[in-house]
């Protein structure tokens, strides 16, 4: 049957086609090739905040004030614009149009921050479910501490960092958790806490703890586990009960072998001059080892295979230190393992790195690769979406683009990967993206590959600072290649040669269903310039 693509014989054939089972909603996003924000209003009239994200349920706006002090939300609305008369006053409907508050309504303004203490620009999570938001606030980074009992030689503190847990309707403060001189990274692409559901894990780098915590219905942060000194609840017990072993805590220093937090817990940590690994590193080994065992049958090869496999390498698999987490669902981590250097650095590509999956319940290793492992590609490749673990209460978040639900997405991803001269260094590249830094993609329906094709060196799902050309980005059609369906222009409408000189960083705001986008232009030692984009 011949298919329509204007927006009258869509909504025919949709009263007369009844969608393939399961297919519903795919059905439905195809009316977003004829509803785009091909309108764009340059330079608009809003406050000097920075615009963090629009939530994935789109009911809120979240931004922060340029001294990093307060957050401030809004609810984005629809433009609504009356006029008498027969006329439309284009005129006026511009002027309108031109101003923040005529898109989005401003809810409140909190105070988070404090003299010493800032706000996270880079960190935000969502629970959509009881819409509750989650922020940081962190005094300044240190490098030159000193080697504490049980922290990690080389790694920077932190005197003290918050989590708060914020009620976006009214604003409402509803619980605060700390760490003390500690580290926890909180940028884009490193970002060491990770949400899954109403779990919540935040990757202690200085103390090398896996903390584990529950967000309740009621708004409270309540501690459920530490995964890194210990595994089990009671091994710190049991150790201690055995007086035949060397003293594992140091009490004469009780300041800096205790990691605290706001709710008065405090957890005990082990010591590097213990003769003891911890927790988490014991089962690492023990994994490794059972490993190289069984890969060979032969005893009389046997050990000659350990000595290679594991002993060889054992001092290497002792340093390494865990540098970000993840979930894969309620029960399964993936961890990632490197260098001292590595986890602290901005870019880890030219750092060896190492995943494990920790089972929490079992407290055990089912799995580790290293970063070329070819077998890690594979999974990654196929099952792209539970390496991604989006909760299933994010309705739009399960329609994101990715290599396993889309041919597109995975065209793409065989493309690169036969253009490559070395496959070692292609899985290296693209492991680097693992684990997930949370809630990074938009789930905007102008990012689906099934809809609409772009170039995403200029703009993607993933939520990142890109660099900004003078040319609009085009968005055109997948099922008619050579039609242009609309096209977004970021910064001012310049030109000449003194525009392209300049260096220019673009980041895009994407409502994820109203056809409502922001692009936010920075430009050094100039004002910032907000575009938003809608139709109109």
């Amino acid at each position: 049957m011949f298919k329509g693509t204007n927006v009258a014989a869509r909504i025919f054939e949709r009263q007369i086609i009844s969608p393939r089972p399961g297919a519903s909603i795919n059905f439905v996003r195809q009316f977003y090739e004829n509803l785009v924000p091909g309108c764009t209003i340059c330079d608009i009239d809003c406050p000097d905040y920075s615009f963090k994200k629009i939530t994935d349920d789109g009911q809120y706006l979240v931004s922060f004030s340029r001294n990093l002090q307060d957050i401030i939300v809004y609810r984005p609305t629809w433009l609504s614009f009356s006029f008498k008369g027969e006329i439309c006053d284009y005129e006026s409907l511009t002027q309108k149009a031109k101003k923040f508050d005529s898109f989005f309504t401003q809810l409140y303004c909190i105070t988070l921050g404090s003299s010493n203490e800032f706000i996270c620009k880079d960190f935000f999570l969502y629970l959509e479910n009881h819409q509750f938001g989650l922020f940081a606030t962190s005094t300044a980074q240190t490098h030159e501490v000193p080697a504490n009992e049980g922290a990690i030689h080389g790694v920077p503190s932190i005197e003290k960092i918050t989590f708060h847990l914020v009620r976006l309707k009214d604003g409402e403060v509803m619980d605060e958790k700390s760490f003390y001189n500690d580290f926890v990274n909180l940028t884009p692409h490193s970002m060491g806490v990770f949400l899954y559901e109403d779990l919540l894990c935040i990757m202690s780098l200085r103390y090398q703890t896996i903390h584990i915590l529950q967000v309740r219905d009621s708004g409270n942060l309540v501690d459920v586990r530490n995964i890194g000194a210990f595994c089990l609840e009671d091994d710190e017990l049991y150790l201690n009960s055995h007086t035949q072993c060397p003293a594992v805590v140091n009490k004469s220093k009780p300041d800096e072998n205790i990691h605290q937090s706001a709710n008065g817990i405090h957890h005990q940590q082990v010591t590097q001059g213990s003769s003891f690994l911890t927790g988490i590193k014991q089962r690492l080994l023990s994994f490794i080892f059972r490993k190289a065992w069984n890969e060979e049958a032969d005893p009389a090869l046997r050990v000659q295979h350990l000595k290679k496999k594991f002993y060889f390498h054992f001092q290497d698999y002792v340093d390494l230190i865990m540098w970000k987490v993840q979930f894969l669902d309620r029960y399964h981590l993936l961890i990632k393992f490197g260098s001292v250097d590595g986890g602290v650095s901005r870019s880890t590509d030219q750092h060896p790195a190492f995943f494990a999956v920790y089972n929490m319940e079992t407290t055990e290793i089912v799995a580790f690769y290293q970063n070329s492992s070819e077998e890690l590609y594979s999974l990654f490749e196929q099952f792209y979406d539970h390496f991604h673990a989006n909760s299933r209460e994010l309705v739009h978040a399960n329609f994101i683009s990715s290599y396993s639900n889309n041919v597109h997405a995975l065209e793409q991803l065989q493309s690169m990967k036969n253009k490559t001269s070395s496959l070692s260094q292609f899985v290296k590249k693209i492991m680097t993206s693992l684990p997930y830094t949370c809630q990074s993609q938009s789930p905007s329906p102008y990012f689906d590959l099934s809809l609409f094709r772009y170039d995403e060196k200029l703009i993607s799902a993933t939520e990142r600072l890109r660099h900004s050309t003078d040319h609009p980005i085009k968005f055109i059609s997948r099922r008619q290649p050579h039609v242009l369906k609309f096209k977004m222009k970021t910064g001012l409408e310049t030109s000449g040669m003194d525009s392209s000189r300049t260096k220019k960083i673009s980041s895009f705001l994407f409502h994820p269903y109203l056809p409502l986008a922001l692009s936010i232009q920075q430009t050094y030692m100039q004002p910032t310039v907000v575009n938003i984009h809608l139709r109109l």
